[in-house]
């Protein structure tokens, strides 16, 4: 029963009470002047007349605050009509607070996480992506130049032997055309001069030497005192060097000596062929190749003598040709010395070639460790990154959950105060922060 209905029926009681005792008194009060007549002590009379008028004050005092209760009840019950609609609003607006801050905190959460999380894996993608694409380029060119320089350098030995093969085979050729050749040049010196010089050109291409690159031909020289110098070939070598071919060709007599019948006639034969090497080389040195080109030039000139013949007759018939010529910082070479020779010149470029690349390869490995380096910083901030990453996350879970008026304290103790939710937090958050209150 309504507190406010039980009062209002004690002060109904009381009234009802003490009416009852005032109508008694006043019957009391028209009766007692007929006892006096009767005889009544009139003292008495006076006495009861006094407490009817004091009762009847106490009467009209509990009559006045009868009516205060009674006003005091109706607005009682006007504030608790108004005080209940309040309470129903407020919980009205406290459910539809408690539904909004719920979606905004999920929301907010939702949107964080993934922000984070799209941003992290969108970083660590673009960064992995920018360290390992160069370092890949790298290693493959790295591992490509590797792999060239070795099949390389395997082909090339393995066709070494056949080249040598080749070389002698080439020289017989060469030595058959020149016999060949002797009849039909002998009475042409310019022709000699040229065949010569087919002759010494083939030699470096059989050798493997490229014109234009490893040597050229033909090429005109002024000297310091104004001459004009054109020697046959002129071989280039690694650091600015160079050798200087000049071929020279001794046909007439040796062919007199090739066709002589008698020890005269071979004697006399071989003499002129002699003169007319010595004539060569009296000739070459007095071009002074070897002033070409100051400290590049070589200290030495290569006498080229195409028939190979005449150049074991030269060397057989005169035992100190090969000093002179030295004297004269001119070597004398036939096809087979010579293409020896130029079969070195030419593996000395190949060993260049190689030696360049071992650069490039040390180049680039040092590229490649400075990029693995670069690499491995990038791999300690990003490591950095997602602790600071994990930091934070745990420092906003905390917050969430952790310590006293957290977040998941206040929304449950709002759930516990009335809430009407159709939905709970996870046991596991709850129990958790449980735990660290206690």
């Amino acid at each position: 029963m309504d507190t406010s209905v039980v009062l209002l029926f004690i002060v109904s009681i009381i009234a009802t009470a003490l009416l009852g005792v005032w109508f008694g008194f006043r019957l009391g009060k028209k009766s007692v002047p007929e006892s006096t007549d009767n005889g009544v002590n009139k003292d008495l009379y006076n006495r009861e007349v006094e407490e009817n008028k004091a009762l009847k004050f106490e009467i009209d005092k509990l009559q006045v605050e009868i009516r205060e209760l009674t006003g005091k009840i109706s607005a009682y019950q006007q504030e608790k009509v108004d005080l209940n609609r309040r309470i129903e609003d407020h919980s009205t607006e406290m459910d539809k607070l408690r539904d909004e801050f719920y979606k905004q905190f999920k929301l907010t959460a939702s949107e964080i996480l993934q922000k984070n999380t799209e941003s992290f894996q969108s970083n660590s993608k673009e960064q992995m992506s920018s360290i390992l694409s160069p370092l890949q380029e790298k290693l493959q060119n790295f591992e490509k130049k590797v792999q060239d320089t070795y099949e390389k350098g395997l082909k090339e030995r393995s066709e070494l032997s056949s080249e040598i093969k080749k070389l002698v085979e080439q020289n017989q050729s060469l030595q058959e055309e020149a016999n060949n050749l002797t009849r039909a040049l002998k009475g042409d010196v310019k022709k000699q001069g040229n065949w010569g010089e087919i002759v010494l050109k083939r030699l470096l291409e059989a050798s493997g030497l490229t014109e234009g690159r490893e040597f050229e031909t033909q090429e005109s020289h002024s000297t310091s005192d104004g001459r004009r110098l054109q020697p046959d070939v002129v071989v280039h070598l690694p650091d600015e060097k160079y050798v200087i071919i000049d071929s020279k060709v001794s046909l007439v007599a040796y062919e007199k000596f090739v066709a002589a019948e008698d020890d005269e006639a071979r004697s006399r034969a071989i003499k002129e062929h002699l003169v007319s090497v010595h004539a060569h080389l009296d000739g070459l040195s007095k071009k002074e190749y070897q002033k070409l080109h100051g400290e590049q030039s070589p200290d030495y000139v290569l006498l080229f003598i195409p028939i190979e013949g005449a150049f074991n007759a030269a060397l057989q018939n005169d035992s100190s040709l090969y000093e002179k010529a030295l004297e004269k910082n001119i070597v004398i070479v036939s096809a087979t010395t010579l293409l020896a020779t130029l079969r070195t010149v030419a593996s000395i470029w190949r060993q260049e070639k190689r030696n360049r690349n071992i650069e490039e390869i040390a180049e680039e490995g040092a590229k490649l460790y400075d990029k693995f380096v670069g690499f491995v910083n990038d791999l300690e901030k990003l490591g950095n990154q997602m602790e600071t990453a994990r930091k934070t996350y745990d420092l906003a879970f905390n917050k969430l959950s952790s310590g006293r008026g957290n977040l998941v304290t206040r929304a449950e103790n709002m759930r516990k105060l009335g809430l009407q939710t159709t939905k709970r937090l996870s046991t596991k958050l709850i129990d958790q922060d449980e735990e660290d209150e206690n």
